[in-house]
């Protein structure tokens, strides 16, 4: 049981990209406004040079990740919930706190050894 949102967002800030705190405030964020539950401190690590930063914090409900890659101004996210939770609106907080022009949302809801896919246009 549960949802999960696969998410990718392109024509990102690359500079924002690259800054760890500026990934912190986009996971704070999905926290908050999702009420969702940390179980520990969010791991990060920066890839050296022009490289981007890849993330993971551990849920109750389960985790959310993402990796950046700035050399092509993008982003993928991954959220998994086991329990439902309401959508995030996702185009328009990736578009303030990345930049992003463009964001394609693949949402997949688990139900007993069901999947339903939704995917939102670009």
């Amino acid at each position: 049981m549960g949802d999960e949102w696969i998410v990718e967002a392109r024509g990102c800030d690359a500079a924002r990209l690259a800054d760890v705190r500026a990934l912190q405030r986009l996971f704070a964020s999905v926290v908050e406004e999702l009420a969702l539950n940390p179980v520990g401190e969010a791991q990060w690590h920066r890839f050296p040079g022009p490289g981007g930063v890849t993330g993971m914090l551990m849920l109750s409900e389960s985790h959310l990740t993402v990796h950046t890659f700035p050399e092509h101004a993008s982003a993928c996210l991954n959220l998994f919930c086991c329990t439902p939770r309401a959508t995030w609106a996702w185009q328009a907080r990736l578009h303030e706190l990345l930049g992003a022009t463009e964001v394609q949302v693949r949402h997949v809801r688990r139900e007993y050894g069901l999947v339903s896919t939704v995917a939102s246009p670009l």
